[in-house]
């Protein structure tokens, strides 16, 4: 086996979803994906705690981009417009990887408590961006409302993005769903 082989993180992720596709999540194994990936079972919990964590390894990065994000916010940027700055940004982190998102969503939507482990990600990363406002001085529930009111639009944008293959980038489409927001709220 391959075990000195650069980017183990990176094959064990491709041979999970390949085999997540192929199979169904359920009746995919570790040994079976770190097989794929030419590595061993060991080497796959280096990397990860379980065959979940392959489609939600990134998440610790994405909270600490947005919380990054609505610090670096001007001083003067009202609570909706740090947090709308800091959605905003994770669009180019997710365009380049826009073929594995998609598929890793097909993988999450075809199994309950993958859906049950992502809803999960997106209210923890609504509580970091709350706190994270909270700590720009942003009073509740103001700042709850604001990192809410972001991740229901990362989330619209999101599944928009996934679904229009060939279309904008995740970028332009979050900034156009704000755009929606502000006239839904304005009662237009």
């Amino acid at each position: 086996m391959g075990r000195w082989e650069p980017n183990a993180r990176g094959r064990l992720e491709q041979a999970a979803l390949e085999l997540y596709l192929e199979r169904g999540f359920e009746q995919t194994t570790v040994a079976e994906i770190a097989k794929r990936a030419g590595l061993t079972e060991r080497t796959f919990f280096r990397h990860f705690a379980d065959k979940r964590e392959v489609l939600f390894w990134g998440s610790g990065t994405l909270q600490e981009h947005l919380v990054n994000a609505v610090a670096d916010a001007p001083e003067s940027a009202a609570p909706m417009d740090a947090t709308a700055a800091a959605i905003e940004s994770v669009g180019a982190l997710f365009q380049e990887r826009g073929e594995n998102a998609r598929r890793r969503q097909a993988v999450i939507a075809a199994n309950a408590e993958l859906r049950e482990r992502e809803l999960v990600k997106l209210a923890t990363l609504s509580a970091a961006l709350a706190e994270a406002l909270r700590r720009r001085g942003v009073a509740e529930p103001a700042a709850s409302l604001a990192a809410e009111a972001g991740i229901a639009v990362f989330k619209i944008a999101f599944g928009r993005w996934i679904s229009e293959t060939g279309g904008a980038d995740l970028s332009s489409i979050i900034r156009e769903s704000l755009d929606e927001l502000k006239a839904v709220t304005a009662g237009r």
